[in-house]
């Protein structure tokens, strides 16, 4: 049976880390995304029906010292969406457990499920969904074994970014902030990315949906009484891995940039305004319809962008990117209220 190397770990998995260092941004980037890696892997081999000897998806895990506690199934098409790991011994800086969830499959079997989903992210109806709820009571689950939020972290790619992000932000809102790592989330926004090539356009575009999303929220709610959940959030930054490539991540560089120009002319409540309404969601509102806020806007993050160039969108989408040894990026600290803070380069 023919095997997809890219699915192999020792021939492309990140096994130059041979001495891990969890205190190390590299390091954590490349492990969290192969945990991911072992998901689909995980997947794969249950759709073939394959014993784990005959590809196995471990390598993907227990090089870096943990074990698979649980795979996470969802019930409409039985196919495996997650997974949680636990480290075999104590290593400094390291989390206990991890909750990883995968992304879009377009396999047989998968892609209609995964595509629905997907659409359910662009609808802002993901926590309707039976994936989200089993997402969300194994992530609740494994927080009361640890015994807190401390020593539990959440990652997730693509369609699995929108789910742990969605997971993460319900967490904070009842006390339980996770330290959370998302790869190529979706940025549910109008698509500026996929018909505009200037940058300064799309820049100008995005300052004046965010003036039009302000002006809006002040006429509908006013001022006064800010979002309690939003502010709930902000005590939460999230970590996200964007391409420039990637159209569909790729608008959350253009967003905070946006929010820092709003900032950098005195307009922070313009800035708070826009983040955390979206101008569907005001109108629900308006309408009397349930609106949780947009899925992807989020008071503050630490934002990495991988700076090599991909021949094209899918490449630029790709998981494998972000355990690449020659990963060459940068990492800003974004904050809706101040500044962003350069972090580092990579």
């Amino acid at each position: 049976m023919a095997k997809d190397v890219g699915e192999i770990f020792n021939l492309s998995g990140p096994f130059h880390l041979t001495s891990v260092d969890w205190g190390n941004p590299d390091h954590i980037r490349s492990i969290l995304a192969s945990f991911i890696q072992g998901v689909k892997i995980q997947q794969r081999n249950r759709k073939k029906g394959l014993e784990p000897h005959e590809f196995p998806a471990s390598p993907w895990w227990t090089t870096f010292n943990f074990k698979l506690v649980d795979s996470l199934v969802d019930t409409d098409d039985n196919s495996i969406f997650g997974a949680i790991y636990e480290l075999e011994s104590l290593t400094c800086n390291a989390p206990k457990y991890v909750v990883a969830f995968r992304g879009t499959l377009l396999k047989k079997g998968t892609v209609l499920r995964d595509l629905k989903l997907d659409l359910n992210c662009v609808l802002n109806n993901l926590h309707k969904t039976s994936r989200f709820e089993l997402a969300m009571r194994a992530v609740q689950n494994i927080v009361s074994r640890a015994g807190g939020a401390t020593d539990v972290w959440l990652t997730g790619y693509s369609l699995g970014s929108a789910i742990a992000l969605l997971a993460g932000k319900e967490m904070v809102k009842i006390g339980h902030p996770i330290r959370t790592y998302l790869f190529n989330p979706p940025f549910l926004s109008a698509g500026i990315e996929r018909i505009i090539n200037n940058d300064v356009l799309k820049q100008g575009i995005h300052f004046t949906i965010s003036l039009l999303k302000a002006g809006l929220a002040i006429a509908m709610k006013g001022t006064s009484n800010p979002d309690e959940d939003f502010v709930r959030l902000s005590s939460w930054t999230p970590n996200l891995f964007v391409n420039r490539a990637d159209l569909i991540c790729c608008p959350y560089i253009a967003h905070f940039k946006v929010l820092k120009k709003l900032n950098d002319i005195g307009a922070r409540t313009i800035g708070r305004l826009a983040t955390r309404n979206s101008i569907r969601g005001l109108f629900s509102s308006a309408t009397g319809n349930d609106d949780r806020g947009p899925l992807h806007l989020i008071p503050s993050a630490i934002v990495t962008t991988n700076l090599a160039d991909f021949p094209n969108p899918l490449s630029a989408h790709g998981i494998k990117q972000w355990w690449d040894p020659s990963f060459h990026g940068i990492s800003y600290k974004e904050v809706t209220d101040s500044h962003y803070v350069r972090l580092q380069s990579m």
